[in-house]
């Protein structure tokens, strides 16, 4: 994989992210709302080691 793919894979995934944060807002999330948490914080982690590794 180079990292023009890698790169645009990232990209998607960010741009879920937004997504993630309405699906909090919502109050009828019920338990669903610690798989959200728990998504944004390892998408969080994963978008700052892709910045840390491929930093330009």
């Amino acid at each position: 994989m180079d990292i023009k793919t890698i790169k645009q894979r990232i990209e998607t995934v960010a741009s879920k992210r937004e997504y993630l944060l309405s699906l909090l807002e919502q109050a009828n999330l019920g338990n669903l709302r610690i798989d959200v948490n728990q998504a944004l914080e390892e998408m969080d982690e994963l978008l700052d080691e892709f910045q840390r590794t491929f930093s330009q």
